[in-house]
């Protein structure tokens, strides 16, 4: 495994790396992936970007991003943002591809930038990359040559908005092609759903929550192998439901059928279902039924 950082927090760094002549925009860039792994320092190091990326690529090797190691050996978007980490070993042979670097500074201040932790896959992990077709990719590849044509040319007072809108129309047809990608392997995520259920069920069936605590999302996506953005987009778009809505259902019921079925008090449910604080279990259960765990106890 790597010992060694290369930080890259500028896109003037990024050109030197690559032994690219100086940006013509110092915010924004696309670099063909040739370039880069051909030209990089031939060391086994991991990469941190201090950008957000976008890179369609298609080569042959492993590349160690987040969690684990995963196989390019199809054409594929993947999403960093700034701060990831990625680790191409030294082994790894570029067939095509291009990368698009945007650096915070760009959006600050617009609509995109005040939004763009909506766009979700920016924290996926790589084993959950876009895989698009022939078709898509042109179209994507169109918006890219918009944006890289727009901040070649002489800067002007309209350039920083054509380029954002560029890269948000960019973003939307992602998000489009993602949820294609979710509903055209309808199969794999139904099971992942039913998985994750049982796995939900399951834990709210342990008698020593108050030992173990409440869940929080990101302990079912790493049972399930899944970043927690992935996680929670995918039950979005078979159930209508995120993860941590499905936690607070799951906690809900089993809440119900203790005020009911027993009579320890509001304070003994709430610490026997994990909670630290009676009162955070009260505001959750009023914010999901309307009524006091209380109110609820006496209406039967």
């Amino acid at each position: 495994m790597p010992d060694k950082y290369i930080d890259l927090q500028s896109i003037s760094d990024l050109h030197k790396l690559v032994k690219y002549s100086p940006p013509k925009h110092p915010l924004i860039s696309v670099i063909d992936h040739a370039d880069f792994y051909e030209k990089r320092p031939r060391e086994d190091a991991f990469y941190r970007f201090g950008f957000y990326t976008i890179s369609c690529k298609k080569f042959e090797g492993v590349l160690k991003y987040g969690k684990g190691y995963y196989d390019f050996n199809e054409g594929s978007l993947m999403f960093t943002a700034p701060g990831q980490v990625i680790a191409p070993g030294p082994d790894v042979i570029v067939d095509e591809g291009w990368a698009l670097f945007i650096h915070p500074d760009l959006i600050h201040g617009t609509d995109l930038g005040k939004k763009i932790h909506q766009y979700s896959f920016f924290n996926y992990e790589a084993n959950e990359a876009l895989h698009i077709s022939e078709e898509e990719k042109l179209t994507i590849k169109d918006c890219v040559a918009k944006i890289e044509r727009e901040y070649s040319q002489n800067i002007d007072k309209h350039s920083q908005g054509l380029i954002v809108s560029n890269i948000e129309l960019l973003l939307n047809y992602c998000n489009r092609f993602y949820d294609r990608q979710f509903y055209t392997r309808a199969k794999v995520n139904s099971d992942v759903v039913q998985q994750f259920e049982k796995l939900l069920k399951d834990y709210f069936s342990q008698d020593n929550l108050i030992e173990t605590g409440l869940p929080n999302v990101k302990y079912f996506a790493s049972r399930l192998n899944l970043s927690p953005n992935y996680l929670s987009d995918l039950l979005n778009k078979f159930t209508g439901k995120t993860t941590q809505e499905h936690i607070h259902l799951e906690l809900i019921d089993k809440a119900k059928s203790l005020l009911w079925g027993t009579n320890n008090s509001i304070s003994e449910i709430a610490y026997g279902l994990g909670f630290e604080h009676p009162s955070h279990f009260t505001k959750i259960f009023k914010s999901k039924t309307g009524k006091s765990p209380s109110e609820y106890r006496h209406l039967n």
